[in-house]
């Protein structure tokens, strides 16, 4: 197979499929129980505090493995980490719908986000192969699509098996859904070349190391953990964080890709996407909180008038994606992106007794936006890096996305704390200021020409 050439039909779309059923159940995963801890903690005789750790468990786990395992993928093929990360997600999650404690459920939760990251990190790399490079933002598209889609309705998705069935049944589900991606995926995934210098253990470890530390110390930070235990777990990220990316730029094909950050097309496009999901994260996160407490809407009205900005992602995703194989993504993104921060924006400052088209225009305003960057964001993270450290540059573009939301997410509990009574609206500020930030740092790369290998 021609490596620009993709794989030919209907193999292309069997593969994409595959990919995508695996996407949709990492990400919806990370979603879905956020909605049944009450509900968990109560069956299992569990503080709502030390619930908590059934979200924090598989997000740690996912943050801490994503980089080794798109490494190990460079090495021993993409397909082979993807399979194996479907596997074992599919067979913890049987193990979650079989828990009967909150430790053997936070066990499985690890063991479910190792898996996770495996489908993650080299999703967009096998993306990479699937599609020909002349089509290559399509199918970039059609993952960002899901997921974006896929975090948005876990929610949705949660609240509809809790009404019918008991919690072991949110991870119940994924063990035929999963069965069926494994087997499809044998079948329709494809090789790629290997690189051949050996696994670097150290890294791995000490990438596990730092990222571990900053996510519990910035999560820390926003939820009032003492300041000597925060500065403590930082002052251990930044310490550790020396030796590891000293050791990083000794390496040919480095486990986390400070070389790649040396292309200015790819350096500017994963800061574009740090900024942007931790304003998308903000406004998730604030927006309920914004529609129930400031509005008085209920928990029914609110999925509702959220609804809006995933639906038109669902349209504005695969439009980016096929003007991203012709125009640049700098204009794209910059454009999105401001787009997003005015829609932000629109929302802080709707007023206190807003109608409901005001409304649902200013969430569609926001994922016309947010879908309009994010397919042309992937298409150049991806085709800036060279074809043999796809797997590299994709798990960059999934810890970007997971670092911008963390601090998103941090920032939120942050500005929940300092100013309770105004917090969802300073919080939608802030959102609007990154968004507006990643427009601009966008807006940078139409002066940086594309590698030659793109």
């Amino acid at each position: 197979m021609n490596a620009d050439s993709g794989l030919p039909l209907p193999q292309r779309y069997w593969a994409i499929l595959c990919v995508a059923l695996g996407v949709t159940l990492a990400v919806l995963d990370g979603a879905i129980a956020n909605v049944a801890l009450p509900t968990i903690a109560h069956d299992l005789h569990a503080s709502d505090a030390a619930s908590i750790w059934i979200v924090n468990a598989y997000q740690l786990a996912v943050t801490i493995s994503l980089l080794p395992l798109a490494s190990l993928g460079d090495r021993i093929g993409y397909r082979r980490v993807y399979i194996a990360g479907l596997a074992l997600f599919t067979v913890a999650s049987l193990g979650c719908a079989l828990s009967t404690s909150l430790p053997s459920l936070a066990l499985m939760r690890v063991i479910q986000g190792f898996g996770a990251a495996g489908i993650m990190s080299v999703n967009s790399a096998l993306v990479r192969i699937i599609y020909p490079t002349s089509m290559l933002g399509r199918g970039i598209s059609i993952n960002a699509m899901v997921v974006a889609l896929s975090s948005a309705v876990g929610p949705t998705v949660a609240s509809a098996v809790l009404s019918l069935a008991p919690w072991p049944w949110l991870f119940a589900i994924n063990v035929p859904i999963g069965i069926a991606a494994v087997a499809g995926s044998l079948r329709a995934l494809p090789a790629n070349p290997l690189h051949d210098a050996p696994y670097d253990i150290p890294s791995a470890l000490m990438n596990a190391c730092v990222f571990g530390l900053l996510v519990i110390a910035v999560d820390g930070f926003g939820h009032g953990e003492r300041a000597g235990f925060v500065a403590a777990e930082l002052t251990g990220a930044i310490v550790i964080g020396y030796f590891f990316v000293r050791r990083q730029l000794s390496q040919t094909a480095p486990l986390l890709p400070v070389d790649l950050m040396r292309i200015p097309l790819f350096a500017l496009s994963i800061s574009t996407s740090v900024a942007s999901f931790t304003s998308q994260m903000l406004a998730f996160v604030a927006l309920p909180f914004w529609l129930q407490g400031a509005l008085g809407f209920s928990q029914v009205q609110t999925g509702l008038y959220m609804t809006p900005w995933p639906l038109v992602i669902v349209v504005a995703a695969p439009v980016a994606g096929r003007l991203s194989d012709r125009y640049s993504a700098g204009i794209l993104g910059g454009v999105g992106l401001a787009l997003f921060a005015a829609g932000l924006l629109s929302l802080a400052t709707v007023g206190a007794h807003p109608d409901t088209i005001g409304i649902v225009w200013r969430m569609a305003l926001c994922g016309v936006g947010f879908g309009l960057f994010q397919s042309p964001n992937n298409r150049a993270i991806l085709s800036s890096a060279p074809r043999a450290r796809s797997g590299g540059a994709a798990g960059m573009l999934g810890t970007a996305r997971l670092s911008g939301q963390t601090l998103g997410a941090a920032l939120v509990a942050l500005i929940f704390g300092v100013a309770p009574d105004h917090g969802p609206t300073l919080a939608l500020y802030v959102a609007a200021a990154f968004a507006a930030v990643a427009a601009v740092v966008s807006m940078l790369r139409i002066a940086s020409p594309a590698p030659p290998h793109a």
